[in-house]
């Protein structure tokens, strides 16, 4: 993502990425960048979270328009709980936890099947 943005950045196109791996992101050397702590796969907010999430789009376009010089990094300060926590146990996949993980993914498949055949889709 941070190539094809320099690559952008080059042409005249003005870019910015919204994420949550900065040591990623400072590595590459990304233009312009919106930092969200939060677990990876949700980098616009947390899920349904629609204030937060338009937050970050207004924050991205924001900084599309008035930063002019590339290396440009804003931090939302956005927090996926009150703890910590969450960062040591996130994607944590041991005998503590394996038979829970796999009665939720089951239970997951089974509702996901029944809401395709019914024609229900997540808004």
């Amino acid at each position: 993502m941070c190539l094809t943005a320099k690559v952008l950045e080059e042409a005249g196109i003005t870019t910015v990425i919204i994420g949550s791996a900065l040591d990623i992101v400072e590595h590459c050397g990304a233009p312009r960048f919106v930092f969200n702590d939060l677990p990876l796969g949700n980098p616009l907010g947390k899920p349904l979270d629609r204030a937060m999430q338009r937050s970050s789009i207004l924050t991205a376009l924001s900084l599309a328009t008035e930063a002019n010089q590339a290396g440009s990094i804003i931090l939302t300060g956005f927090r996926f709980s009150e703890s910590e926590d969450w960062k040591a146990n996130y994607a944590r996949v041991d005998e503590s936890n394996r038979e829970e993980l796999l009665r939720l993914g089951e239970e997951n498949r089974k509702r996901r099947a029944m809401n395709n055949s019914a024609g229900v889709n997540r808004k």
